[in-house]
């Protein structure tokens, strides 16, 4: 009986040198920082690649990142390592706000915009496009949503989700907003024409220099800044205000904060962030 074909089906494991290696090639290339404790994470995440490359340690998988001829390879991985959960709806009081306190604040303007930093799949900006469709009748308004991932920027750009996803919106949203599925889509939604019309989708890593996205009224960053050390984080928050409109907001994570690294943004709620008129 051949013993290899019983190794080759167990994880390979990640030596500590090798996650001492991806750990600096991702903070390199993203930003974010992989704390101890993450090995777990990153074999998770990457066995299956070494798998179809048919590679027997992590140190050979890596020697392919960067390197010329592998730059698919290169996206797939950085892609696994970065890509988080979200959901609609999450974090329900950024919305509360949004539609309470800042939308009215700009209702004479002819033209809103808001930036989804790190979109992933798009359940954020499509859920900031919904309180949007639903506030402004007689406004222009336009959400932006970046992510550093390919993969989930064209599952966005889809604005097809599995019914399980719909849990968290309202009944009435959800009715008005999204299209329920038939036949071999019968356990789908899909966004509304008219919503995914006003979302554009496109790549754009936040510690390489931006896209010329414009300006806006308001930009979400949420749960991004809590994988970034604190020079990253100070760098970060001195160009996302650069983007921000006098007067605009800036919204992270309730589990994240901008204290301590001298940022001219006020704090004007729970994780709200006010850029000064």
């Amino acid at each position: 009986m051949n013993n290899k074909a019983f190794r080759s089906s167990l994880p390979v494991t990640l030596e500590r040198h090798e996650f001492e290696w991806i750990s600096r090639f991702l903070y390199e290339r993203t930003g974010i920082a992989l704390n101890d404790g993450k090995q777990a994470l990153v074999m998770g995440r990457l066995d299956k690649r070494l798998r179809s490359r048919h590679l027997n340690s992590y140190s050979d998988y890596f020697a392919l990142l960067g390197r010329p001829g592998y730059e698919d390879e290169t996206t797939v991985a950085i892609d696994l390592l970065t890509t988080n959960e979200t959901y609609f709806f999450r974090e329900p009081k950024h919305f509360e706000f949004l539609q309470k306190r800042i939308y009215p604040e700009f209702k004479l303007k002819r033209h809103f915009r808001v930036w989804s930093a790190a979109s992933s799949s798009g359940e954020e900006a499509y859920t900031i496009a919904m309180t949007l469709a639903e506030t402004f009748a007689n406004i222009d308004w336009e959400v932006i949503g970046t992510d550093i991932s390919t993969r989930v920027v064209e599952k966005a750009r889809r604005g097809l989700y599995p019914m399980l996803a719909a849990d968290k919106i309202p009944k009435n949203y959800l009715k008005k907003y999204c299209l329920k599925g038939c036949d071999e889509f019968e356990d789908f939604f899909l966004i509304d024409p008219l919503i995914r019309q006003r979302v554009q989708f496109g790549i754009a890593n936040l510690i390489e220099p931006l896209p010329n996205l414009g300006m806006f009224e308001v930009i979400f960053l949420r749960n991004v800044m809590i994988y970034f050390d604190k020079e990253t984080k100070k760098k970060l928050v001195e160009k996302i205000s650069e983007k921000l409109c006098p007067g605009g907001y800036f919204i992270i994570s309730h589990s994240e904060t901008l204290n301590g690294l001298d940022s001219p943004l006020k704090l004007v709620a729970p994780s709200i962030y006010q850029k000064p008129v």
